[in-house]
This record gives C-alpha cells, structure tokens and sequence, in this order.
C-alpha cells in the first residue's frame, strides 16, 4: 500500500466553448466526460490545474489520507 495522498476530481461543467488552456488542463487530469471522477495524485501541479478549472470541477479528499 503507498502512502501518496490523493485528489478525487469530478468534472461537472462541459469543457466544450471553454478557454484552450482550461480544457487542456481538464484532460491534464484525465477528465474526458461530465461527471467522470478521477483520482490524481496531491501534487501541486496537479493543485495548480485543479484550481485553474476550479469553476467545471469538484474536488475532494481521496484513499491515501492518513
């Protein structure tokens, strides 16, 4: 078992007629389709994209939380 802490992400507004860079940031994530959650690692990379798209995400703690 690791001990990486994790970011569950679910995408809830459209990408589609949104900003180039956001979108990019979206599929960054691995978002493809509304309402699809995934789980990223807590990076701030990761942090940075997620609070650029902060207005089409939601975002919550994952597995790895002590």
């Amino acid at each position: 078992m690791t001990d990486k802490k994790t970011l569950k992400v679910t995408l809830v507004r459209s990408i589609h007629g949104r900003i180039r860079k956001h979108q990019a940031c979206a599929r960054g994530l691995g978002l493809r389709r509304m309402h699809q959650t995934v789980e990223v690692l807590d990076t701030p990379e990761n942090r940075g994209m997620i609070n650029k798209i902060g207005y089409m995400v939601r975002c919550e703690s994952g597995q790895g939380d002590a």
